[in-house]
């Protein structure tokens, strides 16, 4: 039994080897093709790796750039609304965002260091921004220094810049080329990606026939589609949290808009109330002076009638003062027309020496020295009086009522910007000083801006500085401030100078004289308010007139036919239902014999011709201007009849 159970082993021998050899060729096999499969796929793991990379780079270049341009656009609007509310606060918030927006200039530069074309883009890109950032320095300078008007339209101006065009360009040529460049690296570890693909296809057929390598295969196909799951799954996650945060970043932008737009809205309303408060205090007390003296007069006027004339002298002073503040108003709104005339001002000073007396106090010495020489400035004498008046009136009150205030006027030369902006040149300057408590750094930073006042709310309107420095500007010329607490300040106003032409004497002529009215009149005063329709009718009667009342514009028609020998209507200028002029235009045809002189408080920037060519009277008026007023447009109305009937 032994002899068989040999010779039935020996030829399974070699099975078995042939066996052993297939299991080891097919171990060999499945770790060639396990081998060539952990080699293809760490090939095309890297391929992947650097594409991501190289799209991470480019995703970040185009980062980069947008969050440029958006820095740039939020400075700009940062530099309008300071521009347009004059806040510091504002103007820091500019500044920031645009030195942020250089420090992401010279990122992007470090990022695209390995591309010679992006980095000449970004080279251009800031020579841009250095231009872009040197106009807009101009239009937050102006703004800085309270030249709003001159910082709107530089503003403005800028917004059609060459270097803004430059910029925007520049960043959408960098966005396009990296966007080339993410489109030509993604088709290169594609077409890598496929090539590794078909291999590891072709070696998928061959490990089919391996148990093993089929396993292995399966194994690492399944962990691959497992891997890109999961990455699908962070990508939409991603995708949602980038929703919400967008979802969120609006509603907070929404919300700040609104509370921005609310925020201006209370400023506007504190600047009004405090506006109103100190123009009512001034008027209270002009109208304190002007009931009182009335009333002392109405109670001397049987017991001591020279006492009552002195009374009487009082009250028209503070009416007059009243005026003078209306007509600031009006200047600081550029609504009261400028009467620019040749000024020495040492004797304007000299003029107003009993006013600054009268006002000041006895408690306050006033002395002026005239050093001009014989200079002369060209002005509004009664807004340089105002504006003189102003600075001594803060003087006043910055040294309590009590101490020494100088007034200086010289001239000099000045190098072209030696004081703030102004041209080279000759000026004029009147500087004013007072030995007050001085102001700090940031009060004189703010001490021309529009309603700030350092004065308890309803003793001052804010507008006495700011108006000096409208009135400066429009001269054309400059301020300058210096003070130390607790000694005093000196503001030294800038006015060019200004050389009389010399021009041939030219022959005498007659002047014509306007004619007075040498009879009573027959006067349509046409007037909407009761209290000024009565006031302007008994002037008119003190004059020797006779007079119809008539209290709508759209009555004058009727009242003209049934009285037909009406000589002149006095009208109102804005009234309801009809303005005055509107009504003479309609009148005109059927009465063009009648003179016609316009009465009005708010005419603003206005001449005759806008009134068809008739007169106008501004109030308040005296007496004597009314009487001269009749007569001008008595001569009027005559000259247009003879150029009639020469016709």
């Amino acid at each position: 039994m032994s002899g068989l159970d040999g010779e039935s082993a020996a030829p399974g021998e070699p099975q078995s080897a042939w066996r052993t050899i297939m299991l080891v060729v097919m171990a060999v096999l499945g770790a060639a093709v396990l081998v060539a499969l952990i080699l293809t796929l760490a090939s095309a793991n890297r391929e992947r790796d650097r594409a991501l990379s190289l799209q991470s780079h480019s995703y970040e270049v185009m980062i980069l750039a947008r969050t440029l341009s958006s820095t740039i656009a939020r400075s700009e609007a940062s530099l309008g609304r300071y521009v347009i509310s004059t806040d510091k606060q504002l103007g820091r918030l500019y500044v920031d965002e645009w030195k942020l927006a250089g420090t992401q200039i010279t990122r992007l530069d470090q990022v695209t260091d390995d591309d010679y074309g992006q980095t000449s883009r970004i080279a251009a890109l800031g020579k841009a921004y250095d231009e872009r950032g040197a106009e807009l320095a101009l239009v937050a300078l102006s703004t800085n220094y309270g030249k709003n008007n001159q910082a709107l339209s530089r503003y403005y101006a800028a917004r059609q810049s060459d270097a803004l065009f430059r910029i925007n360009t520049l960043l959408d040529n960098v966005i396009a080329q990296e966007r080339e460049l993410l489109a030509k690296r993604t088709a290169v570890a594609m077409r890598s990606i496929d090539r590794a693909n078909r291999l590891a296809a072709i070696l998928a057929v061959f490990g089919m026939a391996i148990v093993l390598g089929a396993i292995v295969l399966g194994w690492l196909t399944l962990s691959a589609l497992g891997e890109k799951a999961v990455a699908r799954a962070e990508a939409e996650t991603a995708r949602e949290r980038a929703h919400e945060l967008q979802v969120a970043v609006e509603a907070a932008t929404s919300e700040l808009s609104k509370q921005e737009s609310k925020l201006r809205q209370v400023q506007k309303m504190e600047a009004v109330g405090q506006l109103t408060g100190g123009i009512a205090h001034d008027f209270n007390n002009m109208l304190a002076v002007v009931v009182g003296g009335l009333e002392l007069a109405r109670r001397s006027i049987a017991k001591d009638p020279d006492a009552t004339g002195r009374h009487i002298d009082n009250a028209m002073e503070g009416a007059n003062r009243a005026t003078a503040l209306t007509r600031q108003l009006l200047a600081f709104s550029r609504e009261e027309p400028l009467r620019v005339e040749p000024i020495a001002p040492g004797a304007l000073v000299a003029g107003m020496s009993d006013l600054l007396d009268r006002t000041l106090g006895d408690a306050i010495t006033v002395s002026a020295r005239d050093q001009c020489g014989g200079w002369l400035t060209c002005a509004d004498r009664h807004q340089l009086e105002n504006v003189i008046l102003n600075l001594a009136v803060n003087a006043r009150d910055a040294m309590g009522g009590r101490g020494k205030l100088s007034i200086v006027t010289a001239t000099t030369r000045l190098a072209e910007h030696a004081i703030g902006r102004c041209p080279a040149g000759q000026y004029v300057t009147i500087a004013v000083t007072d030995t007050g408590h001085g102001m700090t750094p940031d009060v004189m930073e703010r001490v021309f801006e529009p309603f700030f006042t350092t004065k308890p709310i309803g003793q001052g309107t804010g507008l006495g500085l700011s108006q000096i420095f409208a009135f400066v500007a429009q001269a054309r010329g400059e301020i300058g401030l210096t003070s130390t607490p607790g000694k005093g300040t000196t503001v030294t106003l800038y006015l060019p100078r200004h050389i009389p032409e010399t021009v041939a004497k030219p022959e005498p002529q007659v002047e014509p004289v306007h004619a007075q009215p040498s009879a009573a009149l027959n006067i349509l005063v046409v007037e909407d308010d009761p209290r000024v329709l009565t006031a302007t009718m008994g002037a008119l009667e003190d004059l020797g007139h006779h007079t119809i009342a008539c209290t709508d514009p759209l009555a004058a028609p009727a009242m003209l036919e049934q009285t037909p020998q009406i000589d002149m209507i006095v009208s109102d200028v804005l009234m309801p239902g009809q303005t005055g002029p509107e009504m003479i235009a309609g009148l005109a045809p059927a009465y063009p014999h009648i003179a016609v002189l316009f009465v009005t408080g708010y005419a603003g920037e206005t001449s005759e011709a806008q009134f068809g060519g008739h007169h106008v009277l501004r109030k308040p008026f005296t007496i004597l201007q009314l009487e001269r007023a009749i007569g001008a447009a008595m001569a009027a109305a005559r000259a247009a009849a003879h150029g009639i009937a020469a016709e």
